[in-house]
């Protein structure tokens, strides 16, 4: 083993510009990577908060009496998709409705009666907030016989479910071209260090070099590249983000950067593009020399 990197360690002190472009170009492409995870990551963080929002409002009859609502609130909290449950009565919505709508203001502030009713204020724990599990759960709370009506934003929990499929989506595709993109680099390198050493590898093969023994090298070299393209594109992803982010002050103070278990599959997937370039490129061409 330790003789196959020393190999591969001297690949690099041989073609020191190629090795050095083709980390650059690795780190390049993963750094494209880096940046859209960023943004997804950012993305996928700002969704959340909206995602905090989503509630199901149960309105109930006038009269309804408290025991009732405590025993309901009990069991509406025992659902396995709801976080909490909050009561809240007619003199708070009244409240709510003056302090958030300031443009009815003088309509609530000169009210002789109030027309809300009381309400519970259902929340749903993080995975149960998409439309299929929001609707489930309003359908089982308007079976309670004194919730008058049952509203939840069907249409906005909809598009946000849409606006969380199509981010999947693009950045499944995207992170896939940039992987293709990377793989090629680094099997073009890969034949250039082949078809250089092709007299040296035609002699091992003479003195009865296994394959893998004339390969190990190589594959090692594309690890070794994929691996410092890797850091490399977490550097060039920090100093990115620390330039977007600024002095933590303007709109984009909330920014935030890769926890430690994604910068480790960064690095694994440098890895893991590095071993594939190395070995599609070796199994091609290895026969040619």
């Amino acid at each position: 083993m330790s003789l196959l990197l020393r190999e591969a360690l001297l690949s690099f002190r041989r073609t020191p510009a190629l090795s050095v472009l083709s980390v650059v170009a690795i780190a390049f492409s993963l750094f494209t990577v880096g940046l859209f995870g960023l943004v997804a990551l950012n993305l996928r963080q700002a969704l959340r908060g909206v995602e905090e929002r989503v509630e199901v409002v149960a309105f109930l009859f006038r009269g309804t009496a408290p025991e009732a609502v405590t025993l309901a609130s009990q069991d509406i909290a025992q659902f396995p998709e709801v976080g909490d449950v909050t009561f809240v009565s007619e003199e708070q919505a009244l409240a709510q409705a003056r302090r958030e709508l300031v443009e009815f203001k003088d309509a609530y502030r000169d009210l002789q009666v109030n027309p809300l009713p009381a309400s519970l204020a259902i929340g749903l724990k993080e995975g149960f907030r998409d439309a299929a599990h929001v609707a489930a759960v309003a359908e089982r709370v308007k079976g309670f016989a004194f919730v008058e009506d049952v509203r939840y934003g069907r249409d906005w929990v909809e598009r946000l479910d849409q606006l969380r499929s199509t981010s999947t989506i693009v950045g499944l595709l995207i992170g896939a071209a940039f992987a293709l993109v990377a793989i090629v680099i680094i099997g073009v390198t890969i034949r250039l260090t082949i078809l250089q050493r092709a007299r040296e590898i035609a002699v091992m093969r003479v003195v009865g070099a296994s394959n893998w023994f004339v390969r190990g090298p190589f594959l090692l070299e594309g690890i070794v590249k994929g691996l410092l393209g890797g850091v490399l594109a977490l550097v060039l992803s920090y100093v990115a983000y620390a330039l977007f982010r600024g002095n933590g002050s303007g709109p984009l103070a909330g920014l935030v950067f890769f926890q430690p278990l994604h910068m480790l599959a960064l690095l694994v997937f440098g890895v893991a593009l590095g071993l594939l370039g190395s070995l599609v490129s070796v199994g091609r061409h290895l026969q040619d020399v």
